[in-house]
């Protein structure tokens, strides 16, 4: 079990992965969606927006316009920082169970190419 503070630089990383990805490759495949990350053994959920220029700072304060999430995930924060530090395959740990989306398929199938 990773501590909260583990989560947060595990989330903070994998901002700097996806600013890695190619502009051109995000302008295709993301469109702007509201995210929330649950940690299930932490109790806590961090909330950010994914748009075509990257990810914003994740947060623990849901926003203020409250508007849910359309991107829901809910995994373990040793799933988290696994998956972060390319040691967990998210298909496969979507395959067993460890992660579950919340999303509508259009907003998973463009996803997936990202991931």
């Amino acid at each position: 079990m990773a501590t909260v503070e583990e989560c947060r630089a595990a989330l903070e990383k994998l901002i700097e992965q996806f600013a890695e990805i190619s502009a051109k490759d995000r302008a295709k495949h993301v469109v702007e969606r509201r995210l929330a990350c649950r940690i299930s053994d932490l109790g806590v959920t961090f909330y950010s927006r994914i748009h075509p220029e990257g990810l914003d700072p994740f947060k623990e304060v849901p926003p203020e316009d409250g508007r849910p999430a359309e991107v829901k995930l809910t995994l373990g924060s040793a799933d988290l920082v696994s998956m972060v530090n390319g040691e967990l395959d998210m298909a496969r740990a979507l395959f067993c169970g460890r992660v579950k989306i919340d999303a509508s398929l259009g907003d998973l199938l463009r996803l997936r190419k990202l991931l």
